[in-house]
């Protein structure tokens, strides 16, 4: 069964991995980008990238194009499988709501 992942759950944590989830074909994400797509300072994203690593969910990458510092994001296998079991527990809880109150 299907359970609350409560690192994943904290509403901008879910918009990074589900950014970075949608993206798994591709090279991983610039910090940039997913700071767009979260809508989310650097600090706030930073903090909370900390958090998904320290988890083993993400991996960061930071090195040089030129001489500009780059930092990038991609999903590990572990994040992948955490993000596919809380979104499975997210349809559980709306698929167990009785829709005729």
């Amino acid at each position: 069964m299907a359970q609350l992942d409560e690192l994943i759950h904290q509403p901008l944590r879910l918009k990074i991995m589900a950014a970075l989830h949608a993206e798994r074909d591709a090279d991983p994400v610039e910090f940039s980008r997913l700071k767009t797509i979260t809508q989310a300072t650097d600090g706030n994203l930073g903090s909370h990238l900390t958090t998904l690593e320290k988890a083993g969910y993400v991996e960061i990458a930071k090195d040089f194009v030129g001489k500009r510092p780059r930092t990038r994001v991609a999903l590990t296998p572990v994040g992948r499988k955490a993000f596919r079991r809380h979104v499975d527990y997210l349809r559980a809880v709306v698929e167990g709501v009785d829709g005729d109150d």
